[in-house]
């Protein structure tokens, strides 16, 4: 017994049982299919009665291998080996071991399921305890063999043996829950079976690996592994805090990425040094297209804006006055191409209704009054801190008008229309009377001042303009990063982007010319 006092008998111990659980998995997994065609009340004693037997059949059977390995007189004399039936217990263990860890690797890394359909719907309760021992017999073979191969006592491995089937007894549910959900442990056990395979090879052939070169790379791999888990459960951690549509949207969004990289090594492909590229174009249908890619980008990240980067700004909104003749009234209605108008009373903040351009052209002709034709349709006010998937359903309150958006003071920030919201998700749409927000020019970009950044920032593919929230536009941007309003000619630098100004006046930045470094 004084080997019990030396360190790496309790670490091969300690490895031995982690080993044993693990490649009891599978036993448990069949256990489990088969306890199924037993009535519930039976199952659990199914389970204990079969992997009791299973345990003494276990034992006999590392009694029997470990016997075996003593006979140490060559029955294969040649020059180029000597082999005794010990020699040969091990280097068919080990192949056996190197095959086994192979093939499950092999599924493993491809992803393939155990196939299950095969077992038998045994619904006899001893003949459902003796399909449990005989699998057990045959699934704990790499087991066993593995004992055999970490230590040389045999109450060490029969320790092992036993805690292990204990272990899997009162945890067995837990257990297959957790390698289920921490797969990599599972390819770190199957690489010690490659290991522990290796050094029975090499035994039998005569070249002896010390064991504690196995204990030390074993442990250090475990300890790597640990490593592994901690951080990944601090990610999922850190995940867990961020709200579920921000999650899914980051995890699509990381799936068009590498759905856009996959293409692209499909379409390069080089036969060889002395051949040109043969480009293939991928199929329309296995890729987003950059249209799809702008929209889908554009509904995930709609709840994380602002109003204020989807409303038409109060610059841009047109608007009839009342205190205006009914002529020049006339004439703006039919000079902008708007269906609808906001009707107000001397200024913008003071909304009377909301008008369609036909109706009131048809009201001025009859000498409706405009202002009492107005009021009838009173406006829809937002706050500009509505939640943008709110205004969602106060647009379709709204039955294809528009909502104004006020501050905190009852200043009106613009409007929203379907058409606003759909070019958040789906990209500009410019009026016959406007220009577009963004011009592509040959090594530059030529945008307006009030461009929102969200749109901007898609079209040049990067996420380094978004920094807080308060900025809705680009000119705000600039004006934030600059500290001041800036002036024609002068160029502000934003990581890998360089944003000159073309035009501005005293107030307001209207033109920008934007490169990349």
């Amino acid at each position: 017994m004084d080997f019990f006092l030396e360190p790496s008998t309790w670490a091969g111990l300690l490895t031995l049982v982690v080993l044993e659980v693990v490649l009891g998995i599978d036993n448990l997994i069949f256990v489990a299919i088969l306890s199924e065609k037993l009535p519930p009340n039976q199952r659990d004693k199914a389970r204990l009665i079969g992997l009791g037997l299973a345990l003494i059949m276990r034992l006999g059977l590392l009694s029997f291998i470990s016997w075996i390995v003593t006979l140490t007189t060559p029955i294969i004399n040649n020059r180029f080996f000597v082999l005794s039936v010990r020699d040969l217990i091990l280097l068919i263990g080990g192949l056996f071991l190197l095959f086994k860890a192979t093939i499950e690797l092999h599924e493993r890394l491809e992803n393939e399921d155990h196939d299950s359909t095969e077992n038998k719907n045994y619904a006899g309760f001893w003949a459902v305890v003796i399909q449990i021992v005989v699998l057990d017999a045959v699934f704990s073979l790499d087991a066993i063999i593995t004992a055999v191969g970490m230590v040389n006592q045999l109450l060490i491995m029969m320790i092992a043996v036993i805690l292990a089937t204990i272990l899997m007894l009162l945890a067995s549910k837990a257990l297959t829950n957790f390698i289920n959900l921490h797969q990599t442990v599972v390819v770190l056990c199957l690489s010690f079976l490659l290991m522990i395979g290796f050094s029975l090879v090499s035994e039998a052939l005569k070249f002896y690996i010390p064991k504690g070169y196995l204990y030390t790379a074993i442990g250090f791999s475990i300890l790597i592994e640990i490593f592994n888990q901690i951080a990944r459960h601090n990610f999922m951690k850190n995940q867990s805090r961020k709200p579920m549509r921000q999650r899914a949207a980051e995890a699509i969004l990381r799936l068009m990425i590498r759905e856009k990289n996959k293409n692209k090594n499909i379409a390069n492909t080089q036969l060889n040094k002395n051949e040109k590229i043969t480009i293939t174009p991928p199929l329309e249908t296995e890729t987003f297209q950059d249209e799809e890619k702008y929209m889908i980008n554009g509904v995930l990240t709609l709840a994380g804006r602002s109003i204020k980067s989807i409303m038409t700004p109060r610059s841009n909104i047109s608007w009839v006055n009342t205190e205006k003749n009914t002529n020049e009234i006339r004439a703006q209605l039919l000079d902008t191409p708007h269906s609808l108008f906001p009707v107000c009373k001397g200024e913008l903040d003071e909304i009377i209704g909301i008008v369609r351009a036909k109706e009131l052209l048809v009201a001025i002709e009859k000498n409706i009054d405009v202002y009492k034709f107005s009021s009838q349709i009173p406006p829809i006010i937002i706050p500009d801190t509505l939640d943008p998937i709110n205004l969602l359903g106060v647009l379709r309150r709204a039955q294809g008008s528009f909502v104004i958006v006020s501050n905190e003071f009852g200043v009106v920030q613009g409007l929203i229309t379907p058409l606003d919201v759909l070019e958040a998700i789906a990209g500009e749409f410019p009026d016959a009377d406007e220009t577009p927000d963004i011009i592509k020019e040959q090594n530059s970009w030529l945008v307006k001042g009030e461009t929102d950044l969200h749109s901007l920032q898609q079209l040049l593919n990067t996420k380094e303009l978004i920094k807080e929230d308060d900025c809705a536009s680009l000119g705000g941007l600039l004006i934030a990063q600059n500290g001041q309003l800036p002036t024609p000619g002068e160029t502000i630098h934003i990581n890998s982007f360089s944003f000159h100004i073309v035009k501005a006046t005293e107030y307001r930045i209207d033109l920008v010319r934007i490169t990349k470094k």
